[in-house]
């Protein structure tokens, strides 16, 4: 086994980062027999946003994404990210839903799945973990990284404790806002491996330009895998690229065994889709430079294209900056959360109203509410009783795990969408995006079947299971 091990995330966080997740399924299988005889540890091309724009924007069915998938590379382990209770949605979900969708993504080819709460709550990955390990998944529970006041070395090392001793197989040190500096990834790196029995893996971005020197640091350091991507959508929001590193690495005691050969044989078939991504205006040019203000905003990949969208829509691109700079007392407010979905999107959106309205919280949106009410989980730091008092007034707040108020919610779902039902993974595409599932369900049926989805006659061409 080669000392540094190699996840490729092309198909996943690399156009989730740079592309708004628009890759097609299609335009991945050309590429997925050379790809599965490269070696590499995992390949991450599920979970994340994914479900989301294959149903919104591709108009494909996700779980037919990953059987096909699972069939064109039998050979290598796949991968996918969970939102721990919030599975691949914005809320948290009843433990029946959470724990069949690990079933069916189990059942249907994921082999390892990186499981994280946006607040590094262990009460919201306790669920998600068991299922992984009933159903035979392989759990890596990730570290959601971040820098704060609240978020030192010891703060991650006893977590990576707690999750090893949940059941993690792996531990995953998860900088999605490219934050870890090399020196400090470094002894990071260190004290995990110290602390911990299971494999620590890191995922990083090359957003402020430092991410092949986080790598360098931590392979010396003794980190066992790392994600990169493949160069035309590797670097800038997305992961560091991968023949540089693998490069680098080549015939000292860290060689990944990689062939560079079939790594530029895989990047040139992927430029092609990367270039069909930008014609379409879909790959951010913004995105792909180097931006040092991250450090301070700590704005992760997929966060920074959202912000530049929600401003563009409003007509305010020339608020970026200003934006960027809100983020961070935004975010100080709410009790330093680190900023990754859910949060980054409830922190980005606060933050951009704040700009636009003129006056800080002003106006508030339900997800801010909810984030202060304790509805995400813990807050890694007590939120001020000012901060409290501007967002929920006197509304009550709770310290128990959210998911604790919620009852059963499986059946409920299956019986709303029962004339659309063609595999039970449907109730589960509904129970995370209902209207967009829908949506996309009544699309399917008039391409199946040749008929209006707004026809009364609909329900007669489908049998539910």
């Amino acid at each position: 086994m080669p000392k540094t091990m190699i996840t490729d995330t092309i198909l996943r966080d690399a156009h989730q980062s740079l592309a708004a997740t628009r890759m097609r399924t299609e335009e991945m299988l050309p590429a997925a027999a050379l790809l599965d005889k490269i070696g590499y540890y995992s390949l991450e091309m599920w979970g994340g946003a994914t479900f989301d724009s294959c149903l919104r924007f591709l108009k494909e069915d996700p779980w037919e994404r990953l059987r096909t998938l699972r069939k064109a590379m039998p050979n290598t382990r796949l991968q996918m990210l969970l939102r721990a209770q919030n599975i691949l949605g914005y809320r948290h979900y009843s433990d029946d839903v959470v724990d069949l969708f690990v079933k069916k993504a189990i059942e249907n080819g994921i082999d390892i799945l990186r499981i994280f709460d946006a607040l590094n709550d262990t009460r919201n990955m306790r669920t998600a973990i068991e299922s992984t390990k009933k159903y035979g998944g392989h759990v890596e529970a990730a570290l959601s990284y971040t820098t704060s006041p609240v978020h030192t070395i010891e703060y991650f090392v006893d977590l990576a404790k707690e999750l090893e001793g949940m059941g993690a197989d792996t531990i995953c040190i998860k900088d999605m806002a490219n934050l870890l500096l090399p020196y400090t990834a470094y002894d990071l790196v260190k004290q995990l491996k110290a602390a911990v029995k299971v494999p620590i893996h890191l995922h990083t971005h090359n957003t402020c330009g430092t991410g092949q020197m986080i790598y360098l640091k931590a392979v010396e350091a003794g980190v066992d895998i790392v994600d990169t991507a493949l160069s035309p959508l590797g670097n800038g929001t997305s992961q560091p690229a991968t023949e540089p590193l693998v490069a680098a690495l080549q015939g000292t005691e860290y060689d990944t065994g990689l062939d560079i050969n079939q790594l530029i044989e895989a990047a040139d078939y992927f430029q092609k889709v990367a270039d069909r991504l930008e014609e379409s205006g879909d790959l951010h040019l913004k995105a792909r430079r180097i931006n040092m203000r991250i450090l301070l905003a700590q704005v992760p990949g997929g966060m920074l294209s959202n912000l530049l969208s929600q401003l563009k829509k409003q007509g305010a691109e020339d608020r970026f900056e200003e934006t960027l700079e809100e983020v961070p007392r935004v975010r100080e407010d709410f009790g330093f959360p680190p900023l990754v979905t859910p949060t980054s999107q409830i922190v980005g959106t606060q933050a951009v109203l704040n700009v636009l309205s003129g006056e800080r919280y002003k106006m508030i949106t339900k997800e801010s509410k909810a984030l202060v009410r304790g509805e995400y989980g813990r807050l890694p730091k007590p939120i001020s009783d000012e901060v409290k008092k501007t967002i929920i007034g006197d509304e009550p707040t709770i310290d128990y795990r959210p998911a604790d108020d919620l009852k059963p919610e499986f059946d409920k779902f299956r019986e709303e969408i029962k004339e659309y039902i063609e595999q039970e993974e449907d109730v589960l595409s509904y129970a995370l995006f209902p209207q967009v599932a829908m949506d996309f369900f009544k699309y399917r049926q008039a391409q199946k079947y040749g008929v209006d989805h707004t026809a009364g006659d609909v329900e007669k061409k489908v049998h539910p299971v």
